[in-house]
């Protein structure tokens, strides 16, 4: 039986409505406060997960192309002699350089790997066509830790025993990794190691090559390098003192990309080649077919 609207009944069930509609509302306004300030529309979903780490935005390479080194700063070679970093260089031959720290287990290996494979397969030989020039960035490192690179690296470029006077790794103090680091416009910070200890550090793989009197060159990025790239890269840096006259035509059909450390074929150039060949080849037949034949004797 239904009851009348005018009962008890309606006076009490009538109230409940809009009571229950207000917390429903209520409840949506409190959990889409939060839902709005979390994914808004300036910061889509996944957006926390695709962000880098901070200390990557603090950790890659800034180059610097015709960048002078600071020659005059200290350190110390293998054997534990102070030395100027100037001293490798004003040889007539362009420098091999890498920045690395001694105890790194995982990308520093694959770098100096990549470089020696690269170096045995270019064709030249360190101290007749190059010199090479290691330095750690950790301050930490020590000459003992320099020359059991040294002999490793040695050893990987198959070099003749004279070639050691031509490989160097150095270390050195803090002012002085942080004016080369600089000057190169190599970046890296310290992170912590699986002990906790910040005693690891995060760098960019490239090798780097500078001219004889102490200029940056060119930069070859990651830790697979093509022998091509890197003996182009040493003849470039030598302004074309070292490589043969077909190296000289490989470096004007290839052109090197800053962006991408490496060399490309330049298309537009050998295109330019190709042409300029036809060219020569329709004039020479045309000159052939315009002379006149030699008037032959009659025979009697």
């Amino acid at each position: 039986m239904k009851p009348p609207r005018g009962s008890v009944f309606w006076s009490v069930i009538r109230p409940r409505v809009p009571i229950a509609a207000l917390v429903i509302a209520t409840s949506l306004a409190l959990t889409a406060g939060p839902a709005r300030a979390q994914y808004s529309a300036d910061r889509p979903v996944g957006a926390t997960a695709q962000q880098a780490p901070a200390w990557q935005k603090n950790a890659g390479i800034e180059q610097k192309l015709n960048g002078p080194l600071p020659l005059t700063d200290s350190f110390k070679d293998e054997s534990g002699r102070d030395v100027k970093l100037g001293d490798f260089f004003n040889h007539n031959r362009p420098v091999m350089l890498a920045l690395m720290y001694y105890d790194c287990q995982m990308l520093c290996p694959q770098v100096m790997h990549g470089m020696a494979s690269a170096l045995r397969q270019s064709g030249f030989r360190a101290g007749r066509e190059y010199d090479v020039v290691v330095v750690s960035i950790d301050p930490a490192d020590t000459p003992a830790n320099a020359v059991a690179e040294k002999q490793h690296f040695l050893s990987m470029i198959d070099a003749d025993p004279s070639a050691a006077n031509s490989v160097h790794f150095l270390t050195g103090p803090q002012g002085s990794i942080a004016d080369l680091a600089q000057a190169t416009g190599f970046h890296y910070v310290r992170v912590p190691g699986p002990d906790g200890k910040m005693t690891q550090f995060a760098h960019s793989s490239v090798i780097m090559i500078a001219t004889p009197d102490g200029r940056m060159s060119k930069y070859l990025f990651g830790v697979d390098y093509q022998p091509r790239d890197v003996r182009l890269a040493l003849i470039q840096a030598s302004t074309r003192h070292i490589g043969t006259l077909s190296d000289l035509v490989l470096i004007y059909c290839c052109s090197y990309s800053p962006s991408q450390g490496r060399y490309t074929v330049a298309v537009l150039r050998i295109l330019g080649l190709a042409g300029l060949g036809s060219l020569l080849a329709v004039i020479g037949m045309l000159w052939l077919l315009s002379k006149k034949p030699k008037n032959t004797p009659v025979g009697v």
